[in-house]
C-alpha cells in the first residue's frame, strides 16, 4: 500500500510538474492527459462540491484524476498548483504591464497601483508555492505533524487570497472612465487597465479559494 501511495504521488508530481512547464496559453490551466476512471472523477466532483466553485474545481482537476485516485491530499495539493500556476500567469501579466508603464503613458495613479499589485500578487505566489509544497510533506507525516502541516498549508494559501484581494484593493481609486476617454492622446487609460487586471485577479482568486477549501478538509486527517 505503501509503495502504491508513493508511485502514485510520484506520477502526480512529475504530471503536474509536466503540464506546468509546458503551458503556453497565458492564463491557461493545463491538464494532465491520462484516462481517468469514473469512480476516481466522482470524487472529484464530490470534493468539489463543498467548494465556492465547484464546476471550475472539478473542469480543472478532472484531468487528474488517475493520478489522484481517490486520495484528498493528493487533491488539495493538485489544486494547489493549479492555483499557483493561475497566479503566476497573472503575476507575469502584471510585471509585463509594468514595464510598459511609462510606455503606455499610464498616469501616476495606475502605476503605482500596478507596482502594489505586482508586489502582493508576487507574495501570493510565493505563498501558494509554499503551502503546495507543506501538502506534499504530507505523504510520510504522522501523527501530530499531520495537523501541523494541514494548519501551515491552510495560513499560506488563506494568505495568498488575502493579497491578490490586497491587489484589486489598491485599484479603487482608479475611476471608471468612458469610452470617449480611451486612449486619449495616445494614453492607456486607468479604468482599462484596472478592469483587465482585475478581471484576471478576480479568476484567480477562484482557484486559490477552490484550493483552500480542499485543504481545509483535510483538517482531522489522521495517518
Amino acid at each position: 500500500m505503501a509503495a502504491a501511495t508513493a508511485g502514485r504521488a510520484l506520477l502526480l508530481v512529475v504530471a503536474v510538474t509536466a503540464a506546468l512547464l509546458h503551458s503556453t496559453e497565458v492564463g491557461a490551466v493545463p491538464v494532465y492527459t491520462g484516462a481517468p476512471q469514473n469512480r476516481y472523477t466522482e470524487f472529484i466532483r464530490r470534493s468539489c462540491s463543498s467548494t465556492l466553485y465547484p464546476s471550475l474545481c472539478y473542469t480543472s482537476l478532472a484531468g487528474y484524476a488517475s493520478a489522484i485516485a481517490q486520495d484528498p491530499t493528493l487533491l488539495a495539493r493538485v489544486a494547489a498548483n493549479v492555483s499557483l500556476a493561475r497566479v503566476r500567469s497573472v503575476t507575469s501579466h502584471v510585471s509585463s504591464l509594468c514595464r510598459t508603464a511609462s510606455a503606455r503613458r499610464m498616469d501616476a495613479r495606475t502605476a503605482s497601483a500596478l507596482e502594489d499589485c505586482e508586489d502582493s500578487l508576487g507574495d501570493a505566489t510565493d505563498l501558494t508555492k509554499q503551502a503546495a509544497a507543506e501538502l506534499g510533506l504530507l505523504a510520510t507525516a504522522e501523527g501530530p505533524e499531520v495537523a501541523w502541516r494541514v494548519s501551515n498549508a491552510q495560513t499560506w494559501m488563506s494568505a495568498a487570497l488575502t493579497n491578490e484581494d490586497t491587489c484589486t484593493d489598491g485599484f479603487a481609486e482608479v475611476a471608471p472612465g468612458t469610452a470617449a476617454s480611451a486612449g486619449v492622446g495616445g494614453a492607456a487609460p486607468g479604468w482599462a487597465v484596472k478592469a483587465d487586471v482585475c478581471r484576471r485577479v478576480r479568476r484567480a482568486k477562484q482557484y486559490t479559494s477552490n484550493a483552500l477549501a480542499l485543504v481545509n478538509s483535510l483538517v482531522g486527517t489522521n495517518r
